[in-house]
């Protein structure tokens, strides 16, 4: 495995496996690395010859009062994993690496952003869309892969590649969970054991809402309100939101149907958790 910091380097590296024929993909990601990252490395292997991984944590998409500080960070223990996993080549760049003192130019969306996570995270996903545009510029991948426990971000990163005529194509991949359904996040080290044993009332939340919808309940309100009752039961977890949108368009309905998101974020403990399922 390569291990580059700087973007000459990265472009060097890249143009070599371009110029052997390799197809290259991208698995962006923030670090703290864990199995659901390495299920998205595994996607990409199969669908390319070249694999790039980037670690970054990203402060442009961390609010004034969010968790950047507290983010883990676990560099060594990322590094031996990316080579255990057979990443070709791991871009760790500097924050100056990634913004100038001075930088005043952004990536905005303004549809799918506007709700969920990103009522909740004012510019948040400014700097995701920010951070993805300048990581597909530096690596132009043929394919980049992303989790589906992130379906807003993945349906933004599709939105911000039709639009602006990025030539990439986006892959959603499976969301991975714990052995008690909590979908996996770098967020849940922060979680002790006693809240990270309850949090799979999440899961279990989703999948009584679906159960619900397929024995005939298609009213979205009553489907919420109970998604709510049952996580809320849970002492310190408190639910940020529910909704049932869309899966495209990410807009609310009133009445479930087949391609509908049921998405929910919780702060458990203090620690916010995302997590979906979608309605097939």
């Amino acid at each position: 495995m390569i291990q580059v910091s700087d973007v000459d380097a990265l472009r060097r590296r890249i143009g070599e496996a371009r110029s052997a024929g390799r197809t290259v993909a991208l698995v962006a990601t923030m670090g703290c690395l864990h199995a659901g990252h390495r299920s998205l490395f595994a996607v990409a292997s199969r669908q390319s010859d070249f694999l790039v991984v980037s670690i970054f944590v990203n402060p442009l998409q961390f609010g004034p009062t969010e968790d950047f500080d507290r983010y883990p960070r676990t560099p060594e223990a990322d590094a031996a994993i990316c080579r255990e996993d057979g990443v070709a080549l791991l871009f760790t760049p500097h924050p100056r690496t990634m913004y100038a003192p001075d930088h005043s130019v952004v990536v905005e969306e303004t549809s799918l952003s506007r709700g969920l996570c990103g009522s909740h995270r004012p510019g948040h996903f400014r700097g995701v869309t920010t951070v993805v545009t300048k990581l597909f510029n530096l690596v132009q991948p043929d394919i980049a892969v992303f989790g589906q426990k992130d379906a807003q971000q993945t349906a933004i990163i599709r939105r911000m590649v039709r639009d602006l005529n990025i030539p990439v194509r986006i892959v959603a991949a499976p969301t991975l969970r714990e052995a008690n359904g909590l979908a996996i996040s770098s967020r849940n080290r922060m979680l002790d054991q006693e809240t990270r044993r309850r949090a799979s009332v999440i899961h279990q939340a989703l999948r009584a809402a679906v159960d619900a919808y397929r024995q005939g309940t298609t009213n979205a309100s009553r489907l919420c309100r109970d998604m709510v009752a049952r996580i809320e039961a849970q002492p310190d977890f408190l639910v940020e939101y529910v909704a049932t949108i869309d899966a495209e368009s990410l807009e609310p309905v009133k009445n479930v149907h087949q391609n509908v998101l049921l998405a929910v974020a919780v702060r458990a403990g203090g620690v916010r958790l995302i997590d979906n399922e979608l309605i097939l």
